[in-house]
């Protein structure tokens, strides 16, 4: 890979993280933030596994049991909609982890770009000098 499609890299990556981050942050729109967090929230919660057993009065019970925990757990997520209502209508914003690291990536992203330009530049400055000094000798 040559250096200048690791500049094109860095630069795309950089752009695209800029873009995440103002979405995930709700610089632009508090909505987007709220978005973001229901959307890692749903992924935490989505992810299961499903198994057949034979039913027995035991695994009646345990069903029932389980359903009216996500009865419960439906409940608390309507409380936790309605609370985010209320703090989008009162102004309130929850900055969370995403959003630092989004922004420590995007930092660490920037600093190895302009590290690589100024790496750059110092080579081909030295690159000049080099020659000019063998010419003297």
């Amino acid at each position: 890979m040559n250096n200048t499609s690791y500049h094109k890299i860095l630069r795309v990556a950089a752009l695209t993280l800029a873009v995440v981050l103002l979405f995930d942050s709700g610089l632009l729109s508090q909505s987007t933030s709220e978005i973001s967090q229901n959307t890692q929230q749903y992924l935490a919660t989505a992810i299961g596994m499903q198994a057949g057993v034979v039913p027995t009065e035991l695994n009646q019970v345990t069903a029932q049991l389980t359903a009216r925990e996500q009865e419960l757990a439906q409940r608390e997520s309507e409380l936790a909609a309605r609370e985010i209502k209320v703090n989008l209508e009162n102004g309130q914003t929850g900055v969370d982890r995403s959003t630092y690291i989004l922004s420590t990536i995007l930092f660490v992203i920037l600093v190895l770009l302009v590290l690589n330009y100024v790496l750059d530049y110092l080579r081909i400055r030295e690159r000049k000098t080099i020659p000019s000094n063998e010419q003297m000798a």
